[in-house]
């Protein structure tokens, strides 16, 4: 019964954390499987983040190439070698998000790494939670990514969340529900857990989506975005044993919800997108 997500939440880590501490390139993971939990390093912030320090001086550290495989995204690859979407467009040259299997990509030294912004465009904390600097960080960065490429508005979002539901046999209204609880039809919406886009898709699950359509699905672009919260909508209706268990396993987890129940904000959360659902003609 055991995720990634449901130990990530009980250890007070992250997904991303347990991922990279283990070498994961999946959030699949099998009974009897050890895994090693992430130091200090992973910790949780203190709820008023300190002031970001000042870039230390460029050095002469060489760049490195690394080879795209199945699975993999700009933001995922930016996480796990500590630098930036930004920065790794910016050393290949790329003027899309879009990367291919087999793609050879030079990973930024740390002359190449981006000044870090004066004020956080993200911030550490939602709600009661708390999220490690790590996660934050990589939230911050795609946010900043976001802010400079251009999206669709808010009215086409809603419509490509309509157009994607119908294509993939999720029920619409459903479909646009969670969006609008989850974005309010935002593409460029990125929360302190580093909840990325209109859906509001974390790298793993991401991923996740990935395996489940058969393709790479970059979070960053607005239609794969769509295609990646739909899909996972898909799948928990079709694994859930009701509508409200579905929807609160999009935002719990459902190893979570299966483990713990529904925490008082998921209850909140099914009750406020089946009222959207009502809105919507669901």
């Amino acid at each position: 019964g055991d995720s990634l997500w449901a130990i990530a939440t009980r250890n007070g880590t992250t997904v991303e954390a347990l991922m990279s501490t283990n070498r994961l390139g999946t959030t699949i993971i099998h009974p009897g499987q050890v895994l090693t939990l992430p130091g200090s390093a992973s910790a949780p912030t203190p709820a008023t983040p300190a002031p970001l320090p000042a870039p230390a001086p460029a050095s002469a550290s060489p760049s490195r190439t690394i080879t795209v495989v199945a699975g993999d995204t700009l933001s995922g690859l930016a996480v796990t070698h500590g630098t930036t979407v930004s920065a790794l467009m910016a050393a290949n040259a790329l003027t899309s998000t879009t990367i291919y299997v087999g793609q050879q990509l030079t990973l930024p030294g740390a002359s190449a790494a981006p000044t870090p912004p004066s004020t956080q465009l993200v911030p550490s904390t939602f709600l009661h939670y708390t999220y490690p600097t790590a996660t934050v960080s990589a939230a911050n960065a795609n946010k900043a990514t976001l802010l400079a490429m251009d999206v669709p508005s808010r009215d086409q979002m809603r419509q490509i969340v309509r157009e994607t539901a119908t294509s993939m046999g999720v029920n619409p209204a459903l479909a646009l529900a969670i969006a609008m609880k989850e974005s309010g039809f935002d593409q460029r919406a990125v929360s302190p857990a580093n909840a990325i886009g209109t859906m509001q898709v974390i790298p793993s699950s991401g991923a996740w989506a990935s395996t489940l359509v058969g393709r790479d699905l970059n979070l960053l672009d607005a239609r794969d975005n769509v295609t990646a919260g739909v899909a996972i909508i898909r799948q928990l209706v079709r694994t859930s044993s009701s509508l409200d268990i579905a929807i609160a396993s999009y935002y719990q987890g459902a190893g979570s919800v299966a483990r713990y129940g529904m925490f008082s904000d998921t209850r909140s959360y099914v009750t406020s997108v089946k009222a959207y659902m009502a809105q919507f003609g669901g």
